[in-house]
């Protein structure tokens, strides 16, 4: 065998991150040191993975190929390193969250996790679905919790909970006095909404078809906490997930709003690596969210 886990190790680091610089930072190795394991491997199996543009590493058409053995293999020598050191008892895992479900659901889930195991380590990586999604292709999360369905032939998805989206405006707003929007009330307001490719949009997205090439989205923001104060200062009227409004609608600083025939219900999803082995931190994890409804 012509390869060590340390080329594994920087040939993937390289991949994810396009730089030699950002991967030696991640492995806490030398640039020259991270540069050389990369250089041996190629030469040892006179091939090129990565296409070099400046200072900058894309994977070639090769390097791509081989990433997702390279990862999987990765995982198992992780996995094996784990059972060898006895902590596959201890439960640690490693969670990723998209931010809805990171800010407002996964932390109680955590504590409760941890009551249950309290010797584990849990990490938990809260950014969009993309990157969740992503965070799993690369075997940095085991497990990720996302607000879409999504289609990945290296992925498996198993839906977890049900969700239910609110469109909301602040008590001020001509619209609050409405019980029901019509199609013109839709068109006529000024929207503001989550980025294009997050879970939030592809369920708002899907709500609003015949609608959607025409409605006045006004300022697309990347966190739930920006839209609500954008709607609480008079910019709009927005649509996010009702656990991210329950103390606002509560104390009455923001008001639902109903569309008339547009069902905003979706689910929250579970996502695995297809051919990753899955852990028994992960089977806890698992039982714990189906079977409390926090």
């Amino acid at each position: 065998m012509r390869f060590t886990l340390r080329h594994l190790q920087v040939f993937l680091a390289v991949a994810r991150e396009q730089s030699i610089s950002r991967a030696a930072a991640e492995l806490h190795m030398s640039q020259s040191a991270t540069s050389s394991a990369l250089q041996e491997l190629e030469s040892r199996y006179n091939t090129q993975l990565f296409d070099r543009t400046g200072k900058r590493l894309r994977l070639n058409s090769f390097g791509k190929t081989i990433r997702s053995r390279a990862e999987r293999l990765m995982a198992h020598v992780e996995e094996f390193d784990r059972e060898l050191l006895n902590q596959e008892d201890f439960g640690h895992l490693r969670v990723g969250a998209s931010l809805t479900i990171g800010n407002y659901l996964a932390v109680k889930y955590l504590a409760a996790y941890l009551q249950q195991h309290p010797q584990a380590k849990v990490e938990l990586n809260v950014s969009s679905t993309p990157e969740v999604v992503q965070q799993v292709l690369n075997f940095q999360v085991d497990i990720g919790l996302i607000e879409a369905e999504v289609h990945h032939d290296d992925l498996r998805l198993e839906p977890w909970r049900e969700d239910n989206m609110l469109i909301f405006c602040s008590p001020q707003h001509p619209l609050a006095r409405k019980k029901n929007l019509s199609d013109a009330d839709l068109l006529a307001a000024d929207w503001i909404l989550r980025e294009a490719d997050s879970g939030h949009r592809v369920t708002f997205d899907r709500s609003m078809q015949g609608l959607l090439p025409d409605l006045n989205i006004v300022l697309e923001l990347t966190h739930n906490e920006a839209i609500k104060n954008a709607v609480k200062a008079g910019l709009g009227i927005g649509c996010l997930s009702s656990i991210a409004l329950v103390d606002e609608l509560e104390q009455g600083v923001l008001v639902p709003l109903q569309a008339e025939g547009r069902s905003m219900h979706r689910n929250f999803y579970f996502v695995m690596q297809r051919s990753a082995a899955v852990s028994q931190a992960v089977d806890w994890w698992l039982q714990l969210c189906n079977d409390e409804q926090i």
